[in-house]
């Protein structure tokens, strides 16, 4: 009996650990990047910080994305204006 625990247990060990990978990689395009976070906490307006205390990072992380991409597309219009 003490033989099948030794052989079963690294196979069981290793089914475990291939499936945690695959469950590590479908987290790795969902999670947040920490250069996304640290850029975040360098110049977050306070209306962004609020909405980290409120709904988390996921949502101030969207209000931070979306005003530096309004601000590019600003831009944007501005030198589009002057051509």
């Amino acid at each position: 009996m003490a033989v099948w625990f030794v052989f079963a247990v690294p196979v069981v060990i290793m089914f475990f650990a291939l499936f945690m990978e695959r469950v590590e990689a479908r987290l790795r395009h969902v999670a947040v990047q920490e250069t996304d976070v640290e850029e975040f906490l360098e110049s977050a307006r306070p209306d962004e910080v609020r909405a980290l205390y409120g709904h988390g990072i996921g949502r101030a992380l969207e209000l931070f994305r979306l005003r530096r991409l309004g601000g590019r597309a600003a831009k944007l219009r501005g030198r589009r204006g002057r051509d």
